[in-house]
């Protein structure tokens, strides 16, 4: 049994709300895109990337996949897919130069769990009171800190921390990250944008989620946790739980 919670918020400090997500319970797909771009143009890419992702997996059907190496091609031509879109939309107009996404997507099937993403939306693992991250963020900080520019701390307040180098219309061809993992009874799986995670700690993350066994109570409340910080930039959640 896996129960799930979501939900989308434009924060306090924004007047739109360039984040997306789409739950797919019957696939048990799950996606949360963050868009970039001026004007409109961020929250139209964001729309275009889940709304491609959802059309493929319909047209598509993830239950004829048969491999695991079959399964990682099947998310690479879908987010390549995505892609080609968004880049050739955000050529085609000039209010739309720029236009991109972060997208992170989750896929169980048959005890395992499989990550895909394409910028600094996040997923993360919670397990037996630890709280991990799954997915590397494609940032500049992240590039610093792996070639040991920069210490974690520092990262923390560094004035680019938001400056993504990968996203989904950014170029003419993308390359997502993919994750695979065996699920156990409990876990807790948790998207998200920096919306959330720019605010809210790990520390109070994980706390919370203890407190709550509704992932609709769980998602309502982070949402409502980011908000109470500062609400700086649209939030979005997913929330899926494990069962027994």
């Amino acid at each position: 049994m896996i129960s799930v919670g979501f939900k989308t918020d434009k924060g306090n400090m924004r007047s739109g709300n360039e984040d997306s997500l789409f739950v797919m319970p019957a696939q048990q797909i799950y996606i949360v895109a963050d868009g970039v771009g001026g004007h409109n143009s961020g929250e139209l890419a964001s729309r275009m990337a889940v709304g491609y992702i959802a059309q493929y997996v319909a047209m598509h059907p993830i239950s004829e996949v048969t491999s695991k190496i079959a399964l990682r091609k099947y998310f690479l031509d879908c987010f390549q897919g995505a892609n080609e879109l968004i880049y050739h939309k955000s050529l085609e107009e000039e209010g739309n130069t720029g236009m991109a996404t972060t997208t992170v997507l989750c896929y169980l099937d048959a005890g395992d769990c499989y990550i895909v993403n394409v910028g600094d939306s996040r997923a993360y693992l919670i397990r037996e009171g630890v709280m991990r991250q799954l997915t590397e963020d494609h940032t500049l900080v992240q590039d610093m800190l792996r070639s040991g520019l920069l210490s974690k701390e520092e990262a923390l307040t560094h004035p680019d921390r938001n400056m993504i180098t990968k996203a989904i219309g950014g170029e003419s061809a993308i390359e997502p990250d993919f994750y695979r993992f065996e699920t156990c009874p409990g876990d807790v799986i948790l998207l998200c944008t920096d919306g959330l995670y720019g605010e809210v700690s790990a520390d109070k993350i994980l706390r919370l989620a203890s407190d709550y066994d509704s992932m609709h109570d769980l998602a309502k409340r982070l949402v409502e946790e980011a908000n109470e910080a500062g609400g700086k930039d649209n939030i979005s959640v997913v929330c899926i739980r494990i069962g027994g």
